[in-house]
C-alpha cells in the first residue's frame, strides 16, 4: 500500500482534511501550455484508440490489467512526461505508475459508483483537463442491512471538485473502501458537501464543458 507519508512534507498543505484518508488535490499542477498538448495529444490519437462506453468514451494507453498479469505496452512519450512526473512524488510508493486511462465526460455523460478493483496499486492519480468535473463518493451497498433501503443518495459522503488542470491523488482508505462515480448532469451545483471547496473554489453553479481526465494506475 502506498504511504502518505513518501509524499513530500511539503505537499502536506494540499490534504484535503474533510475526507476520509487519503487525499491530496493539488491546483494548476500544470500549466495552460500543457494543458492544451496534453489535449492535442489525446485528440490526436487514432481513432481505433477510443473505446466508447455508456456514459463516456476512453482510451487505455500501458497495456490491458488482466487477472493473470497485464501485457505492458511503452507509454507514449507526451504521457510519460507526467506518469514520471507524478511518481516521483512518491504518490505509488516508490514505484513508477505504468497504466493511464483518459476519461472524456460531454455534457450529461457520467459514470455509476464504482471501484477499480484489486488489480492496481491502491492509489490513483487523475490529471483533469479542459473542463472541471464533480468526482463522488459513496459508502459501499452493506450486504447485511435488509432493513432500509441503500439507495445511491443514503450512501453518498462527500465530492471533490476537480478544477482544469488540478492533480487529485487518492489513495489508502478513500481509495479502498470507497465507491466513486460522475453524475451525468449538463450542470454541477457546488454545496459543503463538496470537501475540497475551500481550495479549489468555484461558484453555486458551474456549467459542464467536455472533461478529459488521466488516471495513473500501477497494478500491484
Amino acid at each position: 500500500m502506498a504511504n502518505p507519508e513518501q509524499i513530500p512534507e511539503e505537499f502536506e498543505a494540499y490534504k484535503v482534511k474533510h475526507a476520509p484518508p487519503t487525499v491530496y488535490f493539488i491546483p494548476e499542477f500544470i500549466t495552460e501550455a500543457e494543458e492544451e498538448n496534453l489535449l492535442q495529444q489525446v485528440y490526436k490519437a487514432p481513432k481505433p484508440k477510443w473505446t466508447q462506453l455508456s456514459g463516456r468514451r476512453l482510451q487505455n494507453w500501458g497495456g490491458l490489467p488482466h487477472p493473470k498479469g497485464m501485457l505492458a505496452e511503452k507509454l507514449p512519450d507526451w504521457l510519460l512526461r507526467y506518469t514520471e512526473k507524478i511518481s516521483g512524488l512518491g504518490a505509488f510508493g516508490g514505484k513508477n505508475a505504468n497504466h493511464v486511462l483518459v476519461n472524456e465526460y460531454r455534457p450529461e455523460e457520467g459514470i455509476m459508483p464504482h471501484e477499480d478493483g484489486p488489480l492496481y496499486h491502491p492509489t490513483v492519480t487523475t490529471i483533469t483537463l479542459g473542463s472541471h468535473t464533480l468526482l463522488d463518493f459513496y459508502r459501499p451497498i452493506d450486504e447485511t442491512q435488509t432493513e432500509v433501503p441503500q439507495t445511491e443518495e443514503s450512501r453518498y459522503v462527500l465530492s471533490l471538485l476537480l478544477q482544469r488542470r488540478s492533480l487529485l491523488i487518492v489513495q489508502d482508505e478513500m481509495y479502498m473502501h470507497y465507491l466513486h462515480g460522475i453524475k451525468g448532469v449538463a450542470m454541477d451545483t457546488l454545496t459543503e458537501r463538496v470537501a475540497n471547496l475551500s481550495v479549489a473554489g468555484g461558484q453555486q453553479w458551474c456549467a459542464v464543458e467536455s472533461a478529459v481526465g488521466a488516471a495513473l494506475l500501477h497494478p500491484d
